[in-house]
């Protein structure tokens, strides 16, 4: 049974994201400030956070970035009442896979969660012998675990999918709908800066320089490109 742990001080509302995933056969770990869901995440290691950015003591984004840095394949998506650009671009540059903005339906929280985890936990079916390269890259896409150089790289699960989208696809243009359409995997609430933002934080992990990448391209209009070399 997989575990979700839901980081929410309010309690009608962590009640009623509570009760929708126990519903759908998930087990609950609950929290109520940034420092409690720190421990318990390290206690219980959930596969999956439910993070308010509003929280006493530290606030969400930290709490993400903290998390993100011990469990580079935790699923995080978080909750944020402002319907403001900046809350859910610092969210993504933290490290969260995902955001909802609240007042939001249980099902579409718990859809979107799905969409993640069942990324996280990739393909039963695909072999562990089966592998991506391109240059220095090595990707075994069972594992999901990326290689540059023989040295593995520590992705989020959004990046990993960027990462393996791109390449699979090489030379190719991706826009930034395809993308949303491929990484996200479903009805995004979101616009294309959530692209923007996924590909700046992948090029400080892969590139050399990420202020002159070699390997993801922008095409200025249209999206990204991976240049095979």
């Amino acid at each position: 049974m997989k575990q979700i742990l839901i980081i929410e001080d309010e309690k009608p509302i962590r009640e009623f994201i509570k009760i929708g995933f126990e519903r759908s056969g998930y087990s609950i770990v609950e929290a109520t400030t940034g420092e409690d869901g720190i421990r318990k995440a390290r206690e219980q290691t959930p596969d999956m956070v439910i993070l308010d950015i509003i929280l006493p003591g530290i606030d969400g984004f930290n709490v993400c970035k903290t998390l993100r840095q011990e469990f580079p394949r935790m699923g995080i998506i978080m909750l944020t009442a402002r319907n403001l650009e900046m809350d859910r671009i610092m969210g993504l540059e933290y490290g969260a896979d995902d955001y909802v903005i609240k007042p939001f339906n249980p099902l579409e929280l718990i859809l979107r969660a799905e969409a993640i985890l069942k990324r996280l936990h990739g393909n039963s079916q695909t072999s562990d012998r089966e592998t991506l390269t391109s240059g220095p890259f090595k990707i075994a896409t069972y594992a999901q675990k990326v290689y540059k150089h023989g040295m593995e790289i520590e992705l989020t699960p959004k990046e990993y999918l960027l990462l393996e989208t791109l390449i699979s696809h090489p030379n190719v243009v991706m826009s930034k709908d395809k993308l949303l359409d491929i990484v996200w995997g479903y009805e995004f609430d979101g616009d294309s800066k959530s692209v923007d933002v996924q590909v700046h934080r992948l090029r400080k992990k892969i590139e050399d320089d990420p202020a002159k990448p070699r390997y993801i391209e922008t095409v200025w209009g249209i999206g990204y490109r991976w240049k095979e070399r």
